[in-house]
């Protein structure tokens, strides 16, 4: 009976945890709340330094403190987010000043499948080799590593 009680614990405890929680820093996530404020500190006593009014916006975690996220966005701004507005998804930020090119392979020479402005954000996946495949609501293409902020060997 023992045993059956510890079992039960194990696999509660375990699918009460989200995939955020069981990372350790440093790590990628997203937004996931149409507003989510950025704090001086891991309470919602410490003033608000920023409202992100942005869903899917990808956030670099660099520290754990409770239910607290000590993040960094692709300006630079440090700061403390609640858990509960960040999610594990992965999203990245084209930068640069110039639209990038999605194309139909990761390779530089592969076809432009579409252009994308800096500033769009888009879901990302198959990061390897310098390139990520890139969808902005179902319009895919790889993009190279050097093009996006939210993906980067973390080290």
């Amino acid at each position: 009976m023992r045993i059956i009680i510890l079992s039960v614990s194990i696999l509660l405890a375990a699918l009460a945890s989200p995939a955020l929680a069981q990372q350790q820093p440093p790590y990628w996530a997203s937004i996931d709340e149409p507003e989510a404020r950025m704090r001086t500190g891991p309470s919602t006593e410490y003033p608000t330094m920023w409202i992100y009014k942005r869903e899917r916006l990808p956030i670099k975690i660099l520290a754990r403190y409770k239910a607290w996220r000590k993040v960094e966005d692709h300006d630079g701004a440090q700061g403390w987010m609640h858990a509960r507005l960040l999610s594990a998804s992965r999203t990245a930020l084209i930068i640069g000043e110039q639209p990038q090119a999605l194309r139909s392979k990761p390779k530089a020479d592969a076809r432009v499948t579409w252009r994308v402005q800096p500033g769009v954000v888009g879901k990302i996946s198959q990061c390897e080799n310098g390139w990520c495949l890139f969808d902005v609501r179902g319009r895919l293409g790889y993009v190279a590593f050097d093009d996006i902020w939210g993906d980067e060997p973390l080290k």
